[in-house]
């Protein structure tokens, strides 16, 4: 993108001091596809952050956005933190924009040239490799991170699972009972002594320690019954996501008219090993919904003392409502934290009137969707301890 004669980018275009929404113009599709992109990062573990997007925003004001290459090079440099972050970009990256790769960097001086990025009305244009544009491609991704998995075709939701196993969630920290060296905190009489001794009896000055953090536990129960079939299986693959982000703190169980823990099932790295060993470990899968019995089993378990718990369920009880309630009050003067997933609550107009719900909702601390895959970014944002 060419400056003008001012050293100001012409209009629609992000410039160094931010991209607010009016001022985008022709660019307005550009800065979509790039601001998903940093979402899917985020949500991947890298830190692209509001900030780091949009040093990249201003680093494609200078090159040309069309060009994988060029996308690749400046998301590199700008939205990585440090080596770490690295091969997940290029997992993300593959999987963001098609499965587009970039090649190496040009050692010559990029030549400057002019991008729209009003997007075709009928299929992408094709480049010289027969490659798809690369921002149609990452739009076509950035539509589907906000589409209801009910409506997609197999080829949408095969990309939509291939996205989702990126899925990185932190987790919300606890103190934990063990101690560790710091600068301030408890004052730690033995090391302060042990110091004392090691010097000849001189007191150099005192040391503190201070509680170590781990992760909180998350649990979470799946709804498998007939009502939640277009959900069940992209459910348990966003669980498989979490169980591989935190392997010792998180617990999986299955709920329909049985509770079935599976946990060691989906510890298997490849998502396909996963779902065929959960397939055949679910015994009710397509069944009812007795909520409330199941509650009643998981809290015997002690599973969720202090857990984060997550229950993905459109609410539909078939057992005792009643019973629901009282398991979900049990739940929640239990448990740290209860996240309730409904995948109907991303409808417009939707509004919780299942009996199952409304005896639920009392109880709850995040009413969230979990229909999309925005939708399940936004869980594992909550999971990391933000709240809703």
């Amino acid at each position: 993108m060419r400056p003008g004669a001012d050293g100001v980018p012409p209009a629609g275009v992000p410039s160094s001091e931010g991209v607010p929404p009016s001022t985008i113009g022709a660019g307005e599709d550009l800065v979509a596809v790039m601001t998903g992109f940093a979402r899917t990062l985020r949500a991947a573990g890298v830190p692209a952050d509001h900030e780091r997007t949009q040093g990249l925003l201003r680093a494609l004001c200078h090159l040309d956005a069309s060009r994988p290459d060029d996308v690749y090079w400046a998301g590199r440099v700008t939205l990585c933190a440090s080596a770490d972050d690295l091969p997940r970009y290029d997992r993300v990256f593959r999987a963001y924009f098609g499965g587009l790769r970039a090649g190496r960097a040009r050692a010559a001086a990029v030549t400057v040239t002019r991008h729209t990025a009003a997007l075709p009305e009928t299929r992408p244009d094709r480049g010289e490799s027969g490659e798809p544009a690369l921002a149609a491609t990452a739009s076509a991704t950035e539509v589907l991170r906000t589409r209801d998995v009910a409506a997609m075709t197999a080829a949408e939701l095969a990309e939509a699972h291939r996205l989702l196993a990126l899925l990185r969630a932190g987790r919300e920290r606890r103190a934990s009972r063990r101690f560790r060296p710091a600068r301030r905190g408890r004052l730690d009489g033995r090391a302060t002594v042990r110091e004392t001794l090691r010097r000849g009896g001189e007191i150099a000055g005192l040391r503190y320690r201070a509680h170590r953090t781990r992760p909180r536990r998350v649990v979470l129960l799946i709804d498998v019954s007939g009502s939640m079939t277009p959900y069940a299986d992209t459910l348990l693959r966003l669980a498989h996501a979490l169980v591989r982000s935190e392997p010792g703190a998180t617990e999986v169980f299955s709920a329909g008219t049985r509770l079935t823990r599976l946990t060691a099932e989906l510890r298997h790295r490849d998502p396909a090993t996963a779902m065929n060993a959960v397939s055949l470990a679910i015994p009710d899968w397509s069944g009812g919904t007795r909520l409330g019995e199941e509650l009643r089993r998981l809290l015997a378990l002690n599973d969720a003392a202090g857990a984060v718990v997550v229950i993905a369920s459109d609410g539909w009880e078939r057992g005792d409502v009643s019973l629901l309630g009282a398991e979900m009050a049990r739940l929640s003067r239990t448990a740290h934290r209860v996240i309730w997933v409904n995948p109907h609550k991303g409808r417009e107009g939707y509004r919780p009137l299942t009996a199952g719900m409304r005896a639920a909702l009392p109880h709850i601390d995040d009413f969230v969707a979990g229909h999309s895959l925005a939708a399940f970014e936004e869980l594992a944002t909550l999971l990391g301890g933000a709240h809703a």
